[in-house]
């Protein structure tokens, strides 16, 4: 087909489609339109394959017949360099990004994937027009590389320097795109391209449209670009491009996976199911001896409780995350491993490989349009999905302080370079841990073995111990179990197919929105109430039990069992379930062995309430003894004191050493002690 055939035949297709939509664009100021794909093929055959296979022509044959218009004067300006966007191509047009080659050059395709890295909007020359110093003829370069060109020589022979009259600028910005982990083999290493936007289609670092971690959806052709040695010389090999056409973001979450009215009917029938939970707990780790308690929570984190925005833009997280702190060889990360496989959109890194850049974004610098540019990291990329980390206690302390944010605002704050963004982490996080001595110690507080700031360790709902003790009758099963998997490798699914496990609880966590109901807040509000009591004695507060920390997580949990078994209301049963959970934790470390009553400080400070008092004590010792004995105090005396109230020797000894490790007091000679 000719070119004026071209610009006639679209002229005709705009006239009967999208004439006063392209009007209402104009009049609004906009400079681009997006047609559907299927609309041109109804209307011409032969123009949609013209369109996919030399779009470079094709395209600027459609944005001259919008420029023939019959516009009003004042109008006929906007309408210059008028873009045309074009979505909905076909199936056969999508393209994985690995699979690009050489016959894909100047085609238009759409790929998907995750955006990565975006640069900062910088302005690009795409013509310039030069006037001849002899003879004075204008001469027009389009300019296409990265260098800028000037003419070699005039009509009239003349060559050497022109004179620049003017230049055509647009906004340019390169993002690189990712293949999303959710369409790759096991282990396969997720591919790169870049991607370029121009006009309209950029948009500032902190859009979300095209945030780092954003799926995105983009038609565009297929460009080669050359690549410059050092010498300056052009190299042979080329790298490739996309030219944007049309952008989109797609929802990126569990709502990927696509359920049949057949998988629904079955998903409805396992939820109607009395051992559902039964069923469920035994399908999420069916290679992982016992554990069942974990299991069950572990079942709660994937369908997640639900997320609340109130009118004042203050938002209550709807993700459950869980803390595993064990002994070695007791599971953990074949655990984490497999739960990573299970949640659709899961992500696994480990302690040492992940740094706090890696784990919610950095700023590098930008080869491709050069600049500094963003760059999403696990926790960001892992939005709207699930993040296991493994090692937790070996990553440096810069790193973990990086989580602070994302674990319970679900945003990550960057201002760095000339770039300030925040960016989504929704991020559902299990993490793991070993004690800092190898191995458990029940007496000790959770902070004291585990290398973790006591603001990390609090941020978690729900923190497990997985304590390896010899017990003959529990070793017995698990050392068949065990032997049994080693002799059939090939051992059978759980009760529940993994396929089908993943769009189950991804059919809970989307499509189940369960109300809370007074039975289950009268349930919970008992419990905490009751647990609050149960630290003070005789009117005397002891420990703090239980903070509100764990009440939100008692909410979540309660809404994640209703989700779970496809329940519109969550109901008593539910908050039960969740204070059974919390309950089990919170017993497993916050029981302070000298007062036999849970402390949530043991947990979250690291200093038990009943140390704390002691220490308190003692410091009002020194005061008073300060005031009769003057600056010296003999620790005999604080000693004496100490016993007269009841106290034991050691424990003094142990606070005092507290307070001297705080800084509040010193030892100017051996057994005399003042205050600083």
């Amino acid at each position: 087909m000719e070119v004026t055939e071209q610009i006639k035949r679209f002229h005709e297709f705009l006239e009967d489609f999208y004439k006063t939509q392209i009007l209402e664009s104009v009049r609004k100021g906009q400079k681009f339109f997006v047609v559907d794909f299927d609309e041109i093929v109804k209307f011409d055959v032969t123009l949609g394959e013209l369109i996919l296979d030399d779009p470079e022509e094709t395209i600027k044959a459609f944005e001259i017949a919008v420029e023939q218009f019959d516009l009003p004067s004042e109008l006929k300006d906007q309408i210059r360099n008028f873009k045309i966007r074009i979505k909905n191509l076909p199936d056969t047009q999508n393209i994985m990004i690995r699979n690009i080659r050489t016959e894909h050059i100047g085609k238009f395709l759409y790929v998907e994937g995750v955006v990565r890295q975006k640069s900062d909007v910088r302005p690009q020359v795409t013509t310039a027009r030069f006037e001849c110093p002899s003879c004075g003829n204008v001469l027009s370069v389009i300019q296409l590389d990265s260098k800028f060109k000037e003419p070699n020589r005039c009509a009239c022979g003349r060559k050497g320097v022109f004179r620049l009259l003017s230049k055509e600028l647009v906004d340019a910005q390169g993002i690189v795109l990712e293949e999303s982990s959710e369409d790759l083999e096991g282990g396969e290493q997720p591919k790169r391209i870049n991607i370029f936007l121009k006009n309209d289609l950029v948009s500032p670092i902190t859009d979300k449209k095209t945030n780092p971690g954003t799926k995105i959806l983009v038609n565009g052709i297929v460009k080669e670009v050359p690549i410059t040695l050092q010498g300056g010389m052009q190299s042979t090999r080329f790298d490739l491009m996309i030219d944007a056409i049309f952008v989109e973001p797609v929802l990126d979450d569990y709502s990927d996976i696509q359920i049949t009215p057949e998988e629904e009917q079955e998903i409805r029938e396992i939820g109607a199911d009395p051992r559902l939970y039964e069923r469920l707990v035994n399908s999420i780790a069916p290679s992982i001896f016992g554990h069942q308690k974990i299991k069950e929570a572990l079942v709660f984190q994937l369908v997640g409780g639900e997320r609340k925005t109130r009118d004042d833009s203050s938002v209550t997280r709807g993700d459950v995350h869980v803390l595993l702190v064990g002994d070695p060889g007791s599971g953990k990360s074949q655990l984490l491993k497999r739960i990573s496989k299970v949640a659709p959109k899961g992500r696994f890194i480990s302690g040492k490989g992940a740094s706090g850049a890696g784990l919610t974004a950095a700023v590098v610098k930008d080869e491709f349009l050069k600049g500094w540019s963003l760059e999403a990291g696990a926790l960001v990329l892992a939005n709207r999905g699930l993040c296991c980390i493994d090692e937790l206690d070996k990553m440096s302390t810069e790193d973990r302080s990086a989580m602070h944010e994302a674990l319970e605002g679900q945003t990550v704050t960057i201002s760095k370079a000339n770039i300030q963004a925040t960016l989504r982490a929704e991020t559902t996080v299990l993490a793991a841990a070993n004690p800092k001595f190898g191995r458990f110690d029940p007496y000790e507080t959770i902070p004291k073995q585990i290398d973790l700031p006591p603001t990390l360790i609090n941020r978690f709902d729900l923190i497990f111990a997985i304590r390896d003790m010899p017990n003959l009758e529990k070793d017995n099963e698990m050392v068949s179990f065990i032997l049994n998997l080693h002799q059939n490798p090939k051992t059978e699914e759980g009760e529940i197919a993994s396929p089908l496990l993943r769009k189950y609880l991804a059919y809970a966590r989307l499509r189940i929105h369960p109300k809370l109901t007074e039975g289950a807040v009268e349930e919970i509000k008992e419990y905490y109430l009751k647990m609050r009591l149960s630290g003070s004695v005789g009117g005397e507060i002891k420990t703090i039990p239980i903070s509100a920390r764990q009440l939100e997580a008692l909410v979540r949990l309660s809404e994640a069992s209703a989700k779970t078994r496809l329940g519109e209301k969550v109901t008593r049963k539910d908050a039960r379930r969740a204070i059974d959970l919390v309950d089990y934790c919170l017993k497993q470390f916050g029981l302070d062995t000298e007062t036999g009553l849970v402390d949530i400080d043991r947990i979250s400070t690291g200093i038990s309430s009943s140390e704390r008092t002691k220490i308190i004590s003692i410091r009002e010792i020194i005061s008073e003894l300060e005031s009769t004995l003057g600056k010296n105090i003999p620790i005999e005396d604080i000693l004496r004191e100490a016993a007269a109230k009841g106290m034991q020797e050691d424990k003094v000894e142990e606070a005092i050493e507290k307070l001297k490790r705080s800084g509040d007091i010193f030892e100017p000679r051996r057994g005399f002690i003042s205050k600083i």
